[in-house]
């Protein structure tokens, strides 16, 4: 009986132990076939690839844009819009001065045509006292010392210009040196850490249709892009584009924030300023337009001596439209028909009359008007020329002295018109170079702060782009001491101001109160500290 009990459970533990057995060699076949598989390569008739030792395949493209990218900077300019009347609009293009007559905003009379700069962000619509207003745009380097060229419309009407340099990430305070609306051109100024990288400025008069074009700009932001493309057209006059600007038309790829960078020749020449394209879309449609760079250097070159651009005028008007027809009509070839004399202008003064015809120049045979509107702008301001007329058959002459362009045309052309400094405002408040307009503290004030401070003046204004606005000075606050100075009245700010240079450290201990519309009694104030350093004026 006992051995039939072992026997039975005997039969149960050798099954169990079986069944063990067997799932361990089951387990190591299975293994061994994995294993197996692993080491065959999936693709047994491939080779695998190597990636080759680096080696660089230099060509003129790329010496080109080593060679410029130190001299190509990315420009952001700043402002907060205050509202104003829109300017009035010059007359119809059918008569022009001796320039022909721009357009008051500066842009082209064809929505074909676009200045390219990134910005704008009201589309004509929001209302601008409510937002501040960005754009940029791109420069280059032309003097070592930190002198920029670059387009007017990128850095037109706004409050503070930025300029980044190449590899930098400084954002260096520029100051506006020159403008000129009439090409469109801008002198601006950084004060760099070390010596700049200036461009080589090339001769755009040698500059032929099909030779090699290269941009270097920031499109959309992106700074040191490159792109290259042929000459397409050069002296290309655009219809409602102002009068000196003849372009280089260029397929160059192009985009908003290329405008004011160069355009360079093969040899990485500057051989023009990037100022606008035609499209339909806003963006690159493979034209585009530089503005000659020998006009460039005769514009910065007036800039830099006299502090704007001067150009002659003998004070005619005639018209674009007129054909050559019209000349062989009565009986010339070439010339210039005067429509209309200015009043008081040197034309008039000599005695040429409205249906004269100006044959020549100093002697010197006048194509038509473009030749006669460049070879009067590069006459000396005060200086005698003659004019030769053709009147109705008689050929005469005529002595005249030579006006100022922007005195004489200013009644005719808006655009022309002198721009007059700005009058300090006359509100409440003296303005101090920090760019705040204070006054004393009133009883109710000294009250309200009376545990805080003793002593303090009244923030009434803060001007935009200015350094106070840069630290983050309100209007409303309480200025109570400059590095550690304390201040009481307009006078002692203006002191301690005086002393202070360009790249000093300035800390303003101010009081600020928790409730901006409770400036008196009942407001709840504390204090904070508000640091920075002096920018170049």
């Amino acid at each position: 009986m006992l051995d039939k009990l072992r026997r039975q459970k005997l039969l149960p533990f050798s099954l169990l132990l079986f069944t063990l057995c067997l799932g361990i060699v089951i387990g190591t076949l299975v293994n061994t076939h994995v294993s197996a598989a692993h080491g065959q390569a999936a693709a047994p008739d491939a080779t695998p690839l190597t990636i080759p030792s680096p080696v660089q395949l230099g060509n003129e493209f790329t010496k080109l844009a080593k060679k410029l990218e130190p001299s190509v900077v990315n420009i952001t300019a700043e402002s907060t819009p205050k509202e104003s009347a829109a300017p009035a609009k010059p007359k119809s293009g059918k008569s022009q001065d001796e320039d022909e007559d721009p357009s008051a905003s500066g842009d082209s009379g064809s929505d074909l045509f676009h200045r390219f700069f990134r910005g704008d962000p009201f589309g004509g619509h929001a209302n601008p006292r409510m937002f501040r207003r960005e754009q940029s745009g791109t420069g280059f380097i032309v003097d070592r010392n930190g002198y920029i060229l670059t387009n007017n419309h990128v850095i037109d009407k706004m409050d503070k210009i930025k300029v980044r340099l190449h590899g930098d990430t400084t954002d260096y305070r520029a100051r506006l040196i020159g403008t000129d609306v009439e090409t469109d051109l801008a002198i601006i100024k950084i004060d760099p850490k070390t010596g700049l990288t200036p461009v080589t400025i090339g001769n755009s008069d040698a500059v032929q249709v099909g030779d090699w074009a290269v941009a270097i700009g920031s499109p959309f932001g992106l700074e040191a892009s490159v792109t290259a493309g042929i000459v397409s057209a050069t002296g290309r006059d655009i219809d409602g584009a102002q009068t000196f600007q003849r372009f280089i038309q260029t397929d160059a790829a192009i985009n908003p924030g290329n405008s004011g960078g160069p355009l360079l020749n093969i040899r990485g020449d500057v051989i023009g300023v990037n100022t606008m394209i035609a499209t339909q879309t806003g963006t690159y449609q493979g034209i585009g337009f530089a503005l000659p760079v020998n006009m460039a250097v005769r514009v910065y070159n007036d800039i830099i001596r006299e502090g704007r651009v001067t150009r002659g005028s003998i004070g005619i008007k005639w018209s674009k439209a007129d054909k050559p027809e019209l000349l062989r009509a009565l009986g010339q070839t070439h010339g210039v028909l005067v429509q209309d004399v200015i009043k008081k202008g040197p034309a008039e003064k000599a005695g040429v009359k409205a249906e004269d015809i100006v044959l020549a120049l100093n002697g010197k045979p006048v194509k038509d008007g473009d030749d006669l509107i460049n070879r009067v702008a590069d006459l000396t301001i005060g200086s005698t020329a003659t004019v030769t007329v053709d009147r109705a058959g008689k050929r005469m002459d005529f002595n005249l002295t030579v006006g100022d362009r922007a005195v004489v045309l200013a009644e005719n052309n808006p655009v022309l018109a002198l721009q007059q400094p700005e009058e300090p405002s006359s509100g409440g408040g003296s303005q101090a170079r920090f760019g705040i307009s204070i006054r004393p503290l009133n009883d109710v004030e000294k009250e309200a702060v009376t545990a805080l401070a003793k002593n303090g003046v009244k923030v009434t204004g803060v001007e935009a782009g200015s350094f106070a606005e840069d630290v983050g000075m309100l209007d409303g606050d309480i200025l109570v001491s400059i590095n550690r100075t304390p201040v009481n009245t307009v006078d002692e700010v203006k002191k301690v101001q005086s002393s202070l240079k360009a790249g000093s450290a300035v800390a303003f201990r101010i009081l600020r109160s928790q409730t901006p519309n409770a400036r008196g009694r009942g407001a709840q104030w504390f204090a904070l500290f508000l640091s920075g350093a002096i920018p170049q004026q």
